[in-house]
C-alpha cells in the first residue's frame, strides 16, 4: 500500500518485525481482519487527530502545519505516545489513555461497579490498577446481612474472571495491579495469593509498605493491622515475619512486588485532592481515584550525534524533542474520550502528562559505556534531569498560553513563586513494550534483553536479528559473521566470547550480565528526577536466593524507589525446558536428556469419555508416573475428525517427550469449546480436546492441586513466548517477546 506524502516527510524505516508488530496490533483492519492502513497513514492519522486540540486555544494556529510537525515526530522514532493513542486516535473509540486507577468501595454495590468500570477500560485499551486496602478482612460482620465478609483476595477473583472475558480491542486481555496495604488484617492471604501460579494471571500484585512497617522492621518489632471499616487496630504481626514471607514469596513466583506509599505521596502533586492508593498495572504511575494519565517515550537514540570524532548526546534537538512531545501529551488529553464522566473530570482536572524514554541501553553503546557502570548511572541521571528540566519549562509555557490545571489549587505549586504549571505532572518511565520494537531500540532504561536472536516466521524460516547498534560495531571492525551471531544468539552473552574485542565485551552487556545491584541503582538514578515512577524489573539469575531479593527490597526502600519489582529466571509457571547443552549427567528416568530409544513395554491407562462427535478413547503410555505419550482415538465420526484427533495425540505426545509438564498440557486443551459440547458424569464436555484435558486432569491432579512432572536434569529454564515460542524477557513489570511484540502484564 503506498500514500502520497509531502517532500519533506521522512520514509518510514521499518523492520520486518517492526512492520509485523504494526500490522498485529496498531494498524486498522477492515471488516474482514484485512489490513487497511499503513505506517505513514496511521501516523498521519493519529498526526491530524491531536493536531486539532490547538484551535481550543489559538484560532490562528495552523493546524495543518502542527500536523507535520507531529507527524515527523514520530515517523522519525524520535518520540512514541503510549498505545492507545496509536490504536485509536482519529477512529470511532477515540480512547487515547493508558493507565488508570478506580477506586474499590467496602460494598457489593461499590465492587461491581468497579468490575463494570474496569470492563469498559479494558474493552478501550487502557489497564487498571486498584487498591483492595478499603474492603473489610475476611471472616468480619456484614451489617446489613449478618453474614460474614469474604476479604480482598475473594473479589479480586471476580476482577480476573472479568477480565479474562473482556479483551482489548478484540485483540488481547487487559492488565490489573492489585495493591494491598502491609496494615491490612488479610495481608498474609494477599501475600500468597497467586502461590498456587493457577490463579489472578491477570493482575501484578504489590504490597503497599508503609514508612511505619519499615520501622518496625528495622526494630524487629510488631506492628498494628488496621481494620479499615472501623479503623482500629484488629490485630498485631511481627514485621520481620510478614517480610520474610513477602520476600519468599517474590523469589519463589516473581510476585508480589513492592510500592512504597509514604514515598508515592510525598511527591503527590495533588495531596488537597487526596491521598494516592495504587499505580497503573505495571508500577510505573501512581494515580489517585478515578484518574488516567497519557505516557509517551522519546527515543534516545535519535539524539547520539558525533563531536571531533566523539560520539555526544545532542542536548539542543532533545530539547526541541521534549517541548514538542509536551505540547503533543497535552493535546492527547483534550483529544482523548474518556470511558467514564468521572475519569474525564479527573484527568482534565489535573492533566496529568507521563513524558519518558527508551533506547537507553543502545544509547548507552554508542556512547561507549557499560549499562553496569557509574558512568552509565551518571549519564542516566545526567539525561533525565534534562528532561524533567525541559519538560516543566515547556509545562509552564503552555501554562502562560492556555493556563495552569484547574486544581492548580490544591496543587503544591499554589506555594512555589513562579511555578505555573499546565500538568501537575510531566515525566514517567513507563513500559515501552511494543513501541520499542516498532522504534526498533532497547525497552526504557532496561539493559538489552539480548544482542542477537533468532526469530521464525510463519512459514518456519529462521531470521536472525542482530542488535543494530552492535552490528554496525561488529561489521566496522570486522568481526561480524553470521555465525557468531547465531552463537551469541545461543549463549545469550558476549563477556566470554574471544572472537569478540575485550572493550567491546565490557560495553555490550545484557540483562543477565548485570548483578541485581545494578539493575536498582538505575532505577534509583532515574526515579531521582522523575515526577512518577520507574517501571522497571529487577532480574535475577535462577540461582539467587532469598537474601538477594531481600538486599534488593532494603536497596530500593534506602535508595528512595517509589516501588520495585523483581523477577528470578525460571520462577512463572510458563516454562518450558530448553536443552543448554551443559550439566550434570542425565539419569536413566529421562529420555530426552539421555537420548535412549523408547522401551517396548511401557504400562499405562486407557479411559473412554463421551464427547460431542462420540465416544474418545484416551490411552496414555508413563514412565516412572509421569505421561510419555497419549493415544486418542474418536469412533465413527468421519476420516476428517479422526484425522485431527490423531494429530492432537501426535503433539500431546511430543510435548511430554519434550519435558513439558502435564499441567501446561491441561491448561492449553482445558475449555476449548467444539460444535458439539455434551454433559456426561462429571460436567459439561466442550470438546475433544477438552475431553482429553479432563482426562488428565483426573489422573494427574490431586484434589484440584498439580502433580509436576519432573524437570530433566542437565537442562536450563527458559521462558518461551506463547505466540511465536521464542524466548520471553521479563522488562518493566512485563513479559515481552522482543521477537513478535508479544506482551502480557499480569
Amino acid at each position: 500500500m503506498t500514500i502520497a506524502t509531502a517532500a519533506t516527510d521522512p520514509i518510514l524505516c521499518l523492520t520486518e518485525n517492526s512492520r509485523t508488530v504494526l500490522e498485529r496490533r496498531y494498524l486498522k483492519k477492515d471488516k474482514s481482519g484485512q489490513v487497511c492502513e499503513s505506517p505513514e497513514q496511521m501516523f498521519k492519522r493519529v498526526a491530524d487527530h491531536i493536531a486539532q486540540a490547538e484551535k481550543n486555544y489559538d484560532s490562528k494556529t495552523d493546524i495543518k502545519a502542527m500536523a507535520g510537525r507531529f507527524y515527523r515526530l514520530m515517523a522519525e522514532f524520535r518520540f512514541l505516545p503510549n498505545s492507545p493513542t496509536l490504536m485509536n486516535a482519529g477512529r470511532e473509540l477515540g480512547q487515547l489513555a493508558a493507565c488508570f486507577v478506580l477506586p474499590v468501595e467496602d460494598s457489593i454495590d461499590g465492587i461491581f461497579e468497579s468490575v463494570k468500570n474496569a470492563a469498559v477500560i479494558h474493552k478501550s485499551g487502557g489497564g487498571t490498577g486498584f487498591s483492595f486496602s478499603r474492603i473489610r478482612p475476611e471472616n468480619s460482620k456484614v451489617g446489613s446481612t449478618g453474614g460474614i465478609a469474604s476479604g480482598p483476595v475473594s473479589f479480586m477473583q471476580i476482577f480476573n474472571t472479568a477480565t479474562e472475558q473482556v479483551k482489548q480491542g478484540g485483540t488481547r486481555r487487559g492488565a490489573n495491579m492489585a495493591i494491598l496495604r502491609v496494615d491490612h488484617p488479610d495481608i498474609m492471604a494477599f501475600i500468597n495469593c497467586k502461590n498456587n501460579k493457577q490463579e489472578l494471571n491477570n493482575f501484578n500484585i504489590s504490597v503497599g509498605v508503609t514508612d511505619r512497617f519499615m520501622a518496625a522492621l528495622a526494630e524487629g518489632a510488631e506492628y498494628d493491622l488496621i481494620d479499615p471499616r472501623t479503623q482500629k487496630t484488629a490485630s498485631r504481626l511481627n514485621a520481620g515475619a510478614v517480610y520474610d514471607e513477602l520476600v519468599k514469596q517474590a523469589w519463589t513466583t516473581g510476585d508480589p512486588g513492592i510500592v512504597f506509599l509514604d514515598e508515592i505521596n510525598r511527591y503527590n502533586a495533588t495531596p488537597g485532592l487526596g491521598d494516592m492508593e495504587s499505580t497503573n498495572p505495571c508500577g510505573e504511575q501512581p494515580l489517585l481515584p478515578m484518574e488516567a494519565c497519557n505516557l509517551g517515550s522519546i527515543n534516545l537514540t535519535k539524539f547520539v550525534a558525533e563531536k571531533n570524532g566523539t560520539p555526544v548526546i545532542d542536548y539542543d534537538r532533545l530539547k526541541e524533542t521534549i517541548h514538542l512531545a509536551v505540547r503533543f501529551l497535552d493535546n492527547t488529553i483534550d483529544m482523548s474520550r474518556y470511558p467514564l464522566k468521572e475519569i474525564e473530570q479527573m484527568v482534565r482536572g489535573n492533566r496529568k502528562i507521563g513524558l519518558g524514554i527508551m533506547g537507553f541501553a543502545d544509547m548507552l553503546f554508542m556512547l561507549n559505556i557499560p549499562y553496569d557502570s557509574e558512568d552509565a548511572m551518571a549519564v542516566g541521571g545526567e539525561v533525565m534531569s534534562f528532561l524533567q528540566q525541559e519538560s516543566h519549562a515547556a509545562s509552564c509555557g503552555l501554562a502562560e498560553v492556555r493556563g495552569v490545571f484547574p486544581n492548580f489549587e490544591h496543587s503544591v505549586f499554589k506555594e512555589k513563586k513562579g511555578c505555573r504549571m499546565r500538568n501537575a505532572t510531566t515525566t514517567t518511565i513507563a513500559p515501552t513494550g511494543t513501541l520499542s520494537i516498532i522504534a526498533g531500540c532497547s525497552s526504557g532504561i532496561e539493559p538489552a534483553f539480548a544482542l542477537s536472536f533468532v526469530r521464525t516466521v510463519m512459514d518456519n524460516d529462521r531470521l536472525l536479528e542482530v542488535n543494530p547498534v552492535f552490528d554496525k560495531a561488529a561489521r566496522s571492525q570486522g568481526f561480524y559473521s553470521d555465525e557468531l551471531m547465531a552463537e551469541i544468539a545461543e549463549k545469550g552473552t558476549v563477556r566470554s566470547n574471544p572472537r569478540i574485542p575485550l572493550e567491546l565485551r565490557n560495553v555490550y552487556v545484557t540483562a543477565h550480565d548485570i548483578k541485581p545491584e545494578a539493575h536498582i541503582r538505575m532505577q534509583a538514578a532515574f526515579q531521582m528526577h522523575t515526577d512518577n515512577a520507574v517501571s522497571k524489573t529487577v532480574n535475577l539469575p535462577h540461582g539467587a536466593t532469598e537474601e538477594d531479593v531481600r538486599f534488593i527490597y532494603d536497596l530500593a526502600f534506602k535508595l528512595k524507589c517509589k516501588g520495585v519489582t523483581i523477577y528470578r529466571d525460571g520462577s512463572k509457571d510458563n516454562q518450558v525446558l530448553s536443552v543448554s547443552g551443559k550439566g550434570p549427567k542425565p539419569d536413566d528416568n529421562d529420555f530426552l536428556t539421555a537420548g535412549k530409544a523408547r522401551p517396548n513395554v511401557l504400562e499405562g491407562f486407557t479411559e473412554m469419555i463421551k464427547t460431542g462427535m462420540g465416544n474418545l478413547y484416551v490411552s496414555v503410555s508413563e514412565y516412572n508416573n509421569r505421561p510419555f505419550e497419549l493415544f486418542a482415538i474418536i469412533g465413527k465420526c468421519g476420516k476428517s475428525t479422526t484425522a485431527k484427533t490423531e494429530a492432537i495425540g501426535r503433539l500431546i505426545s511430543l510435548a511430554f517427550r519434550s519435558g513439558i509438564n502435564v499441567e501446561e498440557v491441561i491448561d492449553q486443551l482445558k475449555g476449548i469449546s467444539g460444535e458439539h459440547a455434551v454433559f456426561q458424569e462429571g460436567g459439561l464436555v466442550l470438546s475433544i480436546p477438552d475431553a482429553i484435558a479432563k482426562v488428565l486432569e483426573r489422573r494427574y491432579r490431586v484434589n484440584g492441586s498439580p502433580v509436576k512432572a519432573k524437570a530433566p536434569r542437565g537442562q536450563l529454564k527458559a521462558d518461551l513466548c506463547p505466540e511465536c515460542g521464542q524466548a520471553i524477557a521479563f522488562e518493566e513489570g512485563c513479559m515481552k517477546c522482543h521477537a513478535c511484540g508479544y506482551t502480557k502484564c499480569g
